[in-house]
């Protein structure tokens, strides 16, 4: 379970542990969207506006989750670095206490908001029965979600990203069969969709516990390690909370954008919604960035090698341009084909929607290239207990450039829909000025102390 990041060749280490992380966060995407596709082959509109409306509210917890955790995973790395086993431990068993108490809470909190967050999700009359029967199974299958991550977070911090990968692995599995049963068989709509997604996830946990049981972890957790202990939960949460804000506000810029997208039109609508599936799974190596130079650039720091954290940033890098400008010169090319893909080009409105989407995404794809440099500063960031950073430059982007900028755009051409697209990669473009401007400040002060 265990393994050490802090020796051996730095670039191989990136390749090692990025690669099953992003198996792994492909998979999540593809179980994110088995229960729209699943629910559309047997249920009608409503059922699947339901499912739908449903999906992106528990998206958006899903990923404060996995924001809140990385707190966890750079803690524990840090720990691992150094060679602490009880510290280590400490991480481990107040991580376990922190979220299991988070998510009985959370799970209370949102049963009782149902009606109110599908009202606000502006549903449609009949669809609103369906999204309320559906997050209402899904909010009862927090604890499950909350579990899978943490014990995620845990082992990557450890330096284990391929265990995780196997738990998705059989939770995708199973949600998919799960969700033909429950939506093709027993003709549950989507109540079944929620209940294969809630069943899959408790599958998931289980797997991963049989896993942790028979293999050794290194670690062994005491009583004593479960108890909450102050200055433990203080630091996975100094970094976690930044990360699971920022998080959280780019989701809902991602709905602001979607808003004012809407109100130019259907066509325009879809042509972005359309998009950003795509973008979705075009940005699977940049978002692993993070992570990866997150957990390695911890023990690295743990262990007091700052310049191999430091080669790992670069690597990550320098693997996220190379990905960007290679994705950026194929969208230039094939940007109608991919869209042609999610709609009907026989009809006029799905041929318009095709000329729309290539406009958007042959911009939005720029944020490709710039969002692997700023994920992967902020991983570093993150390594280096200074997660505020990463939501700093974050907030700035969304609040000074991508909001207003699509707003402008939107306004201002209105007969394209390329400059919207411009606005979001624009965003990105600032995220890397103050990145590089942050992590220079950073590198002066580490300077100075070493001269004291």
């Amino acid at each position: 379970m265990e393994k050490n990041l802090t020796t051996g060749s730095v670039f191989k280490n990136v390749l090692v542990f990025s690669l099953p992380y992003l198996l792994s966060y492909f998979l999540q995407t593809l179980y994110g969207m088995a229960d729209l596709f699943i629910v559309g082959q047997f249920d009608g509109v409503a059922g699947t506006t339901a499912v739908s409306i449903g999906s992106q509210v528990m998206h958006m917890l899903t990923v404060m989750i996995v924001g809140l955790a990385m707190g966890a995973t750079v803690s524990i790395g840090q720990a691992v670095g150094a060679r602490q086993k009880e510290q280590t431990a400490a991480y481990i068993g107040n991580t376990i206490t922190l979220f299991m108490g988070l998510s009985v809470v959370l799970t209370g909190i949102l049963l009782m908001a149902n009606r109110s967050i599908v009202s606000v999700m502006s549903t449609p009359e009949t669809a609103v029965e369906g999204t309320v029967a559906y997050l209402t199974i899904c909010f009862l299958g927090i604890p499950f979600i909350t579990a899978y991550n943490i014990i995620s977070s845990i082992f990557r911090g450890m330096g284990d990203s391929k265990s995780p990968m196997y738990f998705i692995v059989a939770a995708c599995v199973a949600n998919i069969a799960l969700d033909y049963l429950f939506m093709g068989a027993m003709h549950l709509g989507p109540a079944g969709a929620a209940l294969g997604t809630t069943c899959a996830q408790a599958i998931g946990v289980a797997v991963s516990l049989i896993f942790i049981r028979r293999q050794s972890p290194g670690i062994s957790l005491t009583r004593r390690d479960l108890k909450p202990q102050r200055d433990v939960m203080a630091q996975i949460l100094r970094i976690g909370i930044p990360i699971t804000l920022q998080d959280g506000f780019i989701q809902i810029s991602f709905i602001i954008i979607t808003i004012i997208a809407n109100r130019r039109g259907l066509n325009d609508a879809a042509a972005v919604g359309i998009v950003e599936k795509i973008i979705s799974f075009l940005f699977l190596v940049p978002s692993s960035m993070l992570s990866t130079v997150s957990a390695l650039g911890a023990q690295n720091i743990g262990a007091g090698k700052k310049d191999r954290a430091k080669q790992t940033l670069w690597y990550a890098m320098g693997i996220a341009l190379c990905y960007g400008l290679v994705i950026v010169t194929l969208v230039q090319i094939f940007a109608e084909p991919m869209v042609a893909l999610f709609t009907d080009t026989a009809q006029a409105d799905g041929a318009r929607v095709v000329v729309l989407g290539g406009q958007y995404l042959r911009g939005y794809v720029f944020d490709c290239l710039f969002a692997g440099i700023q994920f992967s500063f902020s991983g570093y960031f993150c390594a280096c207990q200074h997660a505020e950073l990463s939501f700093l430059h974050n907030i700035l982007s969304i609040l000074l450039v991508r909001v207003p900028g699509a707003y402008l755009a939107s306004h201002l051409f209105p007969g394209t829909l390329l400059p919207m697209g411009l606005a979001s990669a624009a965003g990105s473009l600032l995220s890397d000025i103050i990145c590089t401007i942050a992590y220079l400040y950073l590198r002066k002060q580490d300077k100075k102390q070493e001269n004291l």
